[in-house]
């Protein structure tokens, strides 16, 4: 008997994964830590993506629902994180169910019998996946592993410089990481309070969006944004000319937000220290500038988890933790568009045959990751690892202009896609 495909992770592109190896006559197995799928999307069900269904609903995926009777929701519709679960992923899960084992935590990867020192015959030892289950601790073996285990679980702190910021710790009951359902279950904790916002990027936009939306209906509540550095003719998107409508927009709206007063901009901020103030909390930058609040968003991103892979030989960017030909077509310091030169299993390899990485985690510390982007590389991924060079090499992609190459915002014709 065959070993199967190990896929960590059940959201959609561990699912899409497993959606394409099935369709390549390959064996997955999807591992989930969480009781259910799409553990992480859960935790933000209430944002509203700016990618509409037609962006969102990987190929493969889509052939094996639709015999089932399945409907693909209006593919100019923008789902929210719900219903990318309960319209896609929940239906997918059940088709794909005899492939996904829950509440199974991956916990080391190896090859079997052999350690990260040993070179003779290690490319034809199985992979060793270790697990934590409600069982107790187990090992199996898998012929590839694709970990498509996201980075939700590992936020960026809000210290600028990359680790947690003196006081942070302290503070972490009045610290939300992510974007809270401020407009929801969250309203209490936000209505009528001093709330900083820290982040530049769409995650902060969309953190923004609820607050000026609370503030209307709560007046007293008041919004602070903090940058690290000044806005300039990208940071708000490409408005109209983004070919993703609402993207464009929200960057648009909190712009506007800025320009009204609603919310009041600090930057540049980057956070140095926070210390406890009765009942808020003092932010201090490394300018020296201080601001007193009483809650705190931080939306600075997020990074991948590599305890897993201590023992496996991976060739890793020494700066976004991706693999070294993907860097430079993602790095945030040269690409402020977010479209990808298209890539797949080639640019996704590591020395350690059989392994990949896809999906948010593929792009290390990069933050311009879109589902189109993660369910090409495993239809890549999976041609490669069927043995279909020619297919993983032939990249199907076409990614929807974001519209900041052409923005009428800056001073000049620019062009930040080079």
């Amino acid at each position: 008997m065959s070993l199967p495909t190990v896929i960590i992770g059940a959201g959609p592109v561990g699912l899409a994964a497993a959606a394409h190896l099935l369709e390549r006559g390959l064996t997955p197995l999807v591992l989930e830590a969480g009781p259910s799928v799409g553990t992480h999307i859960r935790a933000w069900g209430h944002v509203r993506l700016f990618s509409p269904w037609h962006f969102c609903i990987d190929r493969a995926s889509r052939a094996l629902l639709e015999p089932t009777g399945w409907q693909a929701p209006d593919p100019k519709r923008l789902p929210t994180g719900a219903a990318l679960v309960a319209d896609y992923l929940d239906p997918l899960t059940a088709v794909l169910a005899p492939y996904i084992r829950y509440n199974t935590r991956v916990v080391a990867l190896s090859r079997e019998g052999v350690d990260k020192v040993r070179s003779r015959d290690r490319a034809e030892k199985p992979f060793i996946v270790a697990l934590e289950t409600p069982q107790g601790e187990t090992q199996i073996t898998a012929a590839a592993v694709i970990d498509a285990s996201g980075t939700w679980s590992q936020p960026n702190p809000l210290g600028a410089s990359g680790i947690a910021a003196p006081g942070e710790k302290a503070a972490a009951a009045q610290i939300h990481y992510g974007i809270p359902d401020s407009l929801g279950p969250d309203r209490a904790t936000y209505a009528n309070r001093r709330v900083l916002v820290v982040g530049s990027g769409h995650s902060a936009m969309n953190a923004i969006h609820d607050l000026v939306r609370l503030k209307h209906q709560e007046p007293e509540t008041q919004i602070f944004w903090a940058m690290r550095h000044t806005p300039d003719a990208v940071t708000f998107g490409g408005g109209s000319n983004d070919a993703l409508i609402a993207r464009g927009q929200l960057g648009s709206e909190a712009e506007t937000a800025i320009a009204s007063g609603l919310v009041k901009l600090l930057a540049p901020f980057a956070v140095s220290a926070l210390a406890q103030d009765g009942a808020g909390v003092t932010v201090t930058a490394a300018t020296g500038a201080a601001i007193a609040v009483d809650q705190i968003i931080a939306c600075t991103g997020f990074r991948p988890d590599l305890a897993i892979t201590r023992e496996l030989r991976l060739s890793l960017d020494p700066w976004l933790e991706t693999t070294p030909a993907l860097a430079p077509m993602i790095d945030p310091n040269l690409h402020s568009c977010g479209s990808v030169r298209p890539h797949g299993a080639l640019e996704l390899a590591h020395p350690e045959p059989g392994f990949y990485t896809a999906g948010m985690k593929s792009y290390g510390r990069a933050p311009t990751f879109l589902l189109l982007t993660g369910y090409e590389q495993v239809r890549s991924i999976a041609a490669a690892l069927a043995g279909d060079d020619a297919a993983a090499g032939r990249v199907e992609l076409e990614l929807p202009e974001t519209g900041v190459c052409i923005t009428n915002r800056a001073p000049a014709k620019t062009s930040c896609c080079g």
